[in-house]
């Protein structure tokens, strides 16, 4: 009893904490730079460059919320409608998919590891209820676009825009911020430096997605 107050204790400062302050790193980031150096005699660096949410294009936050969790705004970390989605698509037959929120994946890549275990899960849940109680959405995304994974140790908008478009982020139009974008669900297998056919039809889904949304007005109700 006195381990899981303590460890709960230590979370919330932990969360707490990092309202204000910005992330140095994060666990994914250090797990795969760990597997990095035990599976390359070349262990590629980590690049990470935090941008404060002011230097972010409004366009590029709307791109994320738009291919990965348009409920961003409304909901309190958990969707329920894709989660009622996804048990109905199982239930008929088809592949059970994610429905993860972008609450729920910054608890992930923020705090934890990957995989599908009933502890991480757990853990997940834990984090998520804790960064929607203490967190503002818009720290919530902040934090997001800085620490998600672009591409091969690439994290965070800062890096990738920089790496593979070019351009320091603030400089990204909406075509820019919707191509970002396109590969969220699978850094390693959508790739920016050579964007295959399926990831520009994804960015223009995604491009349409946020003009369906409102615009930038959609971001009013972070």
């Amino acid at each position: 009893m006195a381990l899981v107050a303590s460890v709960l204790l230590l979370s919330m400062a932990a969360v707490l904490l990092l309202r204000w302050v910005n992330p140095p790193t994060s666990a994914v980031m250090v797990i795969h730079s760990i597997a990095n150096r035990f599976q390359s005699a070349k262990p590629s660096p980590v690049v990470y460059r935090w941008v404060d949410w002011e230097r972010i294009p409004p366009a590029v936050a709307l791109a994320a919320i738009a291919a990965e969790d348009q409920r961003f705004p409304a909901h309190h970390g958990f969707d329920l409608v894709e989660i009622r989605r996804a048990l109905a698509t199982f239930q008929d037959g088809g592949r059970l998919r994610g429905a993860s929120t972008i609450t729920q994946q910054t608890a992930k890549n923020l705090f934890l590891w990957s995989g599908r275990d009933y502890p991480r899960k757990g853990l997940e849940v834990w984090f998520t209820i804790l960064l929607e109680t203490f967190w503002s959405k818009q720290r919530i995304l902040e934090v997001y676009l800085n620490i998600a994974q672009f591409g091969p140790e690439t994290y965070g908008v800062g890096a990738a825009s920089g790496r593979y478009l070019g351009r320091h982020v603030s400089d990204l139009g909406f075509q820019d911020a919707a191509l970002l974008a396109a590969v969220l669900p699978n850094p390693v297998l959508y790739r920016l430096d050579a964007p295959s056919a399926s990831v520009k039809r994804r960015a223009a889904w995604i491009g349409r997605q946020m003009r369906q949304l409102g615009g930038l007005a959609y971001l009013k109700r972070l």
